[in-house]
């Protein structure tokens, strides 16, 4: 319990097993040529490889031959009138089973 007591004494501790772990200072090395620059990099410590599949991913397939486009014009007579005859009988249904209760 001790150990858990003293949050100062565990800081120091961690600080100073960071600081060991650090490299040496000196000149600054060369990233990789095979590596993402650390700016780009991911946090979940993917390689950069990861990063352009991702990339691959996203962009979209190229299409051989876009569709034509279809015309749109007015709907024919027809198909509103069909249209008005089913809401008119939907409705009647309704409006009949509820005269019924």
């Amino acid at each position: 319990m001790s150990e858990l007591g003293d949050p100062e004494r565990l800081l120091a501790e961690a600080l100073r097993a960071q600081a060991r772990s650090a490299p040496a200072p000196g000149a600054p090395q060369a990233p990789p040529t095979n590596q993402v620059p650390p700016r780009y990099g991911l946090l979940s410590g993917a390689d950069g490889g990861a990063l352009e599949r991702e990339r691959a991913a996203l962009t979209p397939p190229t299409v051989a031959a876009p569709k034509p486009p279809r015309a749109s014009g007015p709907l024919p007579v027809y198909w509103i009138l069909l249209l008005a005859v089913l809401l008119g009988l939907a409705t009647g249904a309704v409006i009949g089973l509820i005269t019924l209760l």
